[in-house]
């Protein structure tokens, strides 16, 4: 009897639940994916929760092989319309994200035809991905750096991926880059010219005050889409946007992790760094929440590695050495909390300002992820 492939669309409760539960059973004997919360992922499809579906559109599939009267899922895909990337970049690019499957081009390539099938008539000609949902999410195949486990909020994908996709024709559109520090100290003679720049300047840092924490929000917003505007891809996130990813991290928040610069009293630019709660992730492997929780307390008490998820100045002060004074202040305060790794980026492979500036302050590249297009 013929096996045979079908995609569909994820229309009932049931069918949510196995789009979610799929990753957990492709990849578990997989040593270095990391499980993530169900619930969280849950939070983020919901199109109720997920401020994201205010600017945007989204379709969710399941592949189903049949062999008889079994049937058994075996790959899933999102389609995105990001209207939010559209006006911006003002392009016609659709996106395909939460992309998994077995090791079969076949199931590929009819996930991959379903999301173009969704997508094209919404007058779009290119389909970009992965990305879950946008550049501001986890985004990227990871095409180099296999042998090590991702850090918070990073993708990590097999090693077949990149050769499905690519058999099922797209083509590279764009790298990004993943640094490791590779010192437990920035540079001294760095460190000591940034601070006479900044103290030319009269450039000062301070770190979050949990205190006042939607303030705290409040001035991130006013200096997040000024500093990464003209970035290639990058989509501007809205106020509502904002709320929603600073709830979601308050709880594992490290003060000094978080710093503002600001010159004569004006925010300029800040830093976010996060401690890598995907090494207690990884202790849960079910990504259930009961009884996986105790696990994770646990396993978080001995977390050693951070990852710098942001870092951004305002254009007038990016040149003003404040970068490197925010980099050594998480760098400093966090090896005095005990912390003896960091990652940093991602940075887009032709921005040489930022990816010479890492290399200068000790981190070298660890990581290459990988977006593709295809035509529609």
């Amino acid at each position: 009897m013929t096996d045979t492939v079908a995609v569909r669309p994820v229309r009932a409760a049931a069918d949510l639940r196995k789009f979610i539960a799929f990753p957990y059973k492709l990849h578990r004997r997989d040593p270095h994916w990391v499980p993530p919360l169900r619930m969280d992922v849950r939070k983020m499809l919901s199109r109720e929760k997920n401020p994201f579906f205010q600017h945007a559109d989204a379709e969710y599939f399941l592949a189903e092989r049949s062999n008889g009267s079994a049937k058994k899922i075996v790959g899933r895909i999102a389609a995105i319309h990001n209207r939010a990337h559209n006006q911006e970049h003002d392009d016609a690019v659709g996106f395909f994200g939460f992309f998994d499957t077995i090791n079969d081009q076949a199931v590929a390539d009819a996930l991959f035809d379903a999301a173009s099938a969704w997508l094209k008539p919404r007058g779009l000609d290119v389909m970009r991905g992965p990305t879950s949902f946008s550049t501001n999410d986890e985004c990227g195949l990871l095409v180099e750096g296999f042998s090590t486990p991702p850090a918070i909020l990073t993708p990590y994908t097999p090693r077949h991926y990149p050769k499905l996709v690519e058999h099922a024709g797209f083509t590279k559109a764009k790298d990004l880059l993943l640094y490791q520090s590779v010192n437990d100290q920035l540079p001294e003679r760095l460190v000591r010219g940034a601070k006479l720049i900044a103290e030319r300047r009269k450039i000062t840092l301070r770190s979050i005050n949990m205190k006042r924490f939607d303030q705290e929000v409040d001035l991130i917003k006013q200096v997040y889409n000024a500093a990464w505007e003209r970035n290639w891809g990058f989509v501007p996130m809205t106020d509502a946007e904002i709320d929603h990813m600073a709830k979601d991290m308050k709880p594992v928040v490290v003060p000094e992790f978080i710093v503002f610069a600001e010159h004569e009293g004006k925010t300029i630019g800040f830093a976010v760094a996060l401690p890598d709660l995907n090494v207690a992730l990884k202790a849960n492997p079910s990504g259930r929440i009961f009884p996986g929780i105790l696990k994770i307390l646990w396993k978080s008490r001995k977390i050693k590695r951070a990852r710098i998820l942001l870092l951004g100045l305002i254009e007038e002060y990016r040149r003003s050495g404040a970068d490197a004074l925010m980099y050594h202040w998480i760098w400093e305060k966090g090896y005095a909390l005990g912390y003896r790794w960091a990652e940093a980026g991602w940075i887009l492979e032709d921005n040489p300002a930022m990816n010479n500036g890492l290399v200068r302050m000790g981190f070298e590249t660890y990581k290459t992820l990988r977006l593709y297009d295809r035509p529609l």
